[in-house]
């Protein structure tokens, strides 16, 4: 290390801060402290640092599921995120919101230096035991939870939801109807309120929203088993959803976007393949997955954990249109 030191022109601390991936250096010195570290083939023994630091460098991340798309595009931005800071990742996955405290206790256990929890399963961390010394950044809860140990980075969703209903009530139709997530999500209960705020501006009464687990499958069963009388217009809480409402509509013999215009929220890599191409309000997962990183490691750095929130923006494609007169 001292080499190392000495052949970037830099102290023995900044490389040290440089190998456990401590925010507090700036980009170009950490490039410097990389290459001489490159150059002499120096290679940082985890056992040894996790003796003397007390750290493993490895970070946890928690989610309910694996199988939805947001989950899974936030498992590889924060795998990215964390690997490009000198972190390893491990991985658990619940079946269902309970048993979080047990899953943090295995991450204590295990050593982990922190945890990233994902989206549904943040509503158990209120009532869970968090292992002392366990940092936590938890993606899209309420700002209340924040404080401690525990740091929160969330999305736009309720901004995005604003704006995905407004361009349909910009685009003539009356009425827009909700396609929402599971009640028990922070997201989804966001969108929900971001739809109702969109309304409310316009004086738009709000139709009883139809509901669905953020399945394809349930967005095909929402609108098979409760399709809404005189529907021009569908804001689905994702884009899965959006898709399985599409594939009802038009096994009613509803076109899209020509008889109801439909929009999604996410942009899955899919969307603009979708028939139509798909308007929909785009995550960036990517910067989610980086706050949610750097928060964490800032935490365990004992630096503060503000609450971060990443904008969403709405992109218009093929699925929507002015109501048809007449």
């Amino acid at each position: 290390m001292a080499d190392v030191a000495a052949r970037a022109g830099v102290s023995g601390q900044t490389v040290s801060r440089v190998v456990n991936s401590s925010p507090r250096v700036d980009a170009a010195t950490r490039q410097r402290v990389e290459r001489a570290m490159a150059e002499l083939g120096y290679r940082p023994h985890r056992a040894a640092r996790a003796l003397r630091t007390g750290r493993t460098q490895t970070l946890g991340l928690l989610a309910t599921t694996l199988a939805s798309v947001g989950n899974s595009r936030m498992l590889q931005a924060v795998a990215e995120a964390a690997a490009s800071r000198g972190y390893a990742l491990t991985v658990l996955t619940l079946g269902g919101p309970d048993g979080v405290s047990a899953a943090l206790a295995q991450f204590g256990e295990q050593g982990v230096d922190g945890v990233v929890v994902l989206n549904e399963a943040t509503a158990a961390t209120e009532s869970a035991t968090i292992p002392t010394g366990l940092h936590l950044v938890v993606v899209d809860a309420p700002p209340g939870r924040a404080g401690g140990s525990v740091g929160i980075v969330q999305s736009d969703h309720r901004g995005g939801a604003r704006a995905a209903t407004t361009h349909l009530l910009a685009l003539g139709h009356a009425a827009v109807h909700h396609l929402a997530g599971p009640a028990s999500s922070f997201a989804a209960a966001e969108r929900e309120a971001g739809w109702r705020d969109a309304l409310a501006d316009a004086g738009v009464a709000a139709p009883v929203p139809l509901r669905g687990d953020w399945s394809a499958a349930s967005g095909h069963r929402a609108i098979v088993e409760r399709m809404p009388d005189a529907i021009t217009a569908l804001f689905a809480a994702n884009d899965q959803m959006a898709l399985g409402a599409m594939r009802a509509l038009a096994e009613a013999g509803r076109r899209v976007p020509e008889d109801v215009s439909v929009v999604g929220f996410d942009d899955v890599a899919d969307a603009a393949d979708y028939r139509p191409p798909l308007t929909t309000v785009r995550q960036d997962f990517d910067e989610l997955g980086e706050r949610a990183v750097h928060a964490l490691i800032a935490g365990i750095e004992g630096e503060s954990t503000s609450v971060g929130l990443v904008p969403t923006r709405l992109v218009e494609r093929a699925s929507t249109m002015p109501p048809r007169r007449g």
